[in-house]
């Protein structure tokens, strides 16, 4: 898959976007390490929303901080898209899990680890093409095999989860390579925020999918998104 994209998206092959993609690689591992960490925890309805809300504040302050200056309508925009992470990501309030300090810090180091996930694959510069994403996945994967057994993992798949996985595998992929092309276009004060939104699509796929009713809150948040898409794009 990655193939494809650097096919579709031809780049400048090079040291600055080995270096940056495989930063960013290691920085998304330990994101979704610690994301896994702070769920097995119990307390999913907290993490999740958290996580979700850090990951997506921290590259529009890290924008801002390295000089963009988004236009005011797409700054309203990454600020909704921010509310509206935290509307729709709240879940049923109850836990199964204790709400301790350490639960927090790791759901606030995950949002960090995937913030600067977004922050450094676009360091490479716009004519990196994709190969900072290449470098993302070819550092990512030694690590996480150095993480798997002492974290007890196991490279075995539960039976009939194959094609979920590379389904699964390849929409991930596919979104970065997305989000990353977008960056080269925009400001990621506001690309990164708004790539954060997937939250509402899990929410939209629940509803029309598996028939959940949304609670009141997750409908604003819903709302608010569609605000912020259209501020963004103004």
């Amino acid at each position: 898959m990655i193939a494809l994209f650097l096919l579709l998206v031809p780049g400048r092959f090079g040291v600055s976007a080995l270096i940056w993609g495989g930063l960013a690689g290691i920085a998304g591992l330990f994101g979704i390490v610690l994301l896994y960490q702070g769920l097995s925890s119990g307390a999913m309805a907290i993490v999740a929303p958290t996580t979700a809300v850090t990951a997506a504040v921290v590259p529009l302050i890290g924008g801002l901080l390295m000089g963009e200056r988004p236009s005011p309508a797409s700054m309203v925009g990454a600020i909704f898209a921010v509310i509206a992470i935290a509307l729709v990501s709240i879940g049923p309030s109850r836990t199964t899990g204790a709400v301790t300090p350490r639960v927090i810090g790791l759901a606030l180091l995950s949002g960090a680890c995937f913030g600067v996930f977004f922050i450094l694959l676009r360091q490479a510069g716009d004519g990196a093409g994709m190969w900072p994403l290449a470098a993302a996945r070819l550092a990512g994967m030694p690590v996480g095999l150095l993480l798997l057994r002492p974290m007890g993992g196991t490279l075995r798949l539960a039976r009939g989860t194959n094609g979920l996985a590379i389904v699964a595998g390849v929409l991930d992929i596919t979104a970065n390579a997305i989000y990353l092309v977008a960056s080269y276009r925009g400001d990621i004060s506001v690309i990164a925020p708004i790539s954060s939104l997937y939250p509402a699509s899990t929410v939209l796929l629940a509803l029309a999918i598996d028939r959940e009713r949304l609670r009141p809150i997750q409908v604003a948040g819903l709302g608010v998104a569609a605000a912020a898409l259209v501020l963004a794009a103004s």
